[in-house]
């Protein structure tokens, strides 16, 4: 089986110790973290380095100015994106992830656009969750658990 090359993608981010945080995952696995702007914060931010500890420094990290910008310049194959929204009709436990995924995630207030969705409802994936008096969880942790279930096969 051959080394993963998935990616994290975060659009347009607005909490930095998320950010800090998912790039520590990152870091921990060789995952490329890319940033889709506009950032509701900067990357100078103390609070990004220290969620992500001493590690930030070693995060490989993509920036790009729009989720349009993004698609131009990677041009990510239909089946390698999925798409991680609370409203997703498919667990992200069906997938086969392929070793060239993007894991994407929308900004912690609104999710994921809806013009990003558009047409690709069959790569959109949720959680699940047993209590209904939870609407979602904290970013740094769905990314953290989406991470690891895509990466499940690579893990020993």
């Amino acid at each position: 089986m051959s080394d993963p090359r998935m990616k994290l993608v975060l659009v347009t981010p607005e909490i930095p110790w998320n950010t800090g945080a998912i790039g520590r995952t990152c870091v921990s696995l060789n995952l490329e973290l890319i940033l889709i702007k506009p950032l509701g914060f900067s990357l100078d931010e103390k609070s990004v380095k220290r969620a992500g500890t001493d590690y930030w420094k070693h995060v490989h990290l993509s920036e790009y100015d729009s989720w349009q910008h993004f698609l131009d310049v990677r041009t990510p194959p239909r089946d390698s994106l999925y798409f991680f929204e609370e409203t997703g009709a498919q667990s992200f436990y069906t997938p086969d992830y392929q070793p060239d995924a993007y894991l994407v995630f929308g900004c912690e207030s609104k999710g994921l656009p809806l013009p990003i969705l558009e047409g690709l409802e069959d790569r959109i994936f949720h959680l699940p969750m047993r209590n209904p008096l939870v609407r979602s969880l904290n970013l740094a942790n769905v990314a953290t658990t989406v991470i690891y279930q895509a990466m499940r096969p690579y893990l020993t």
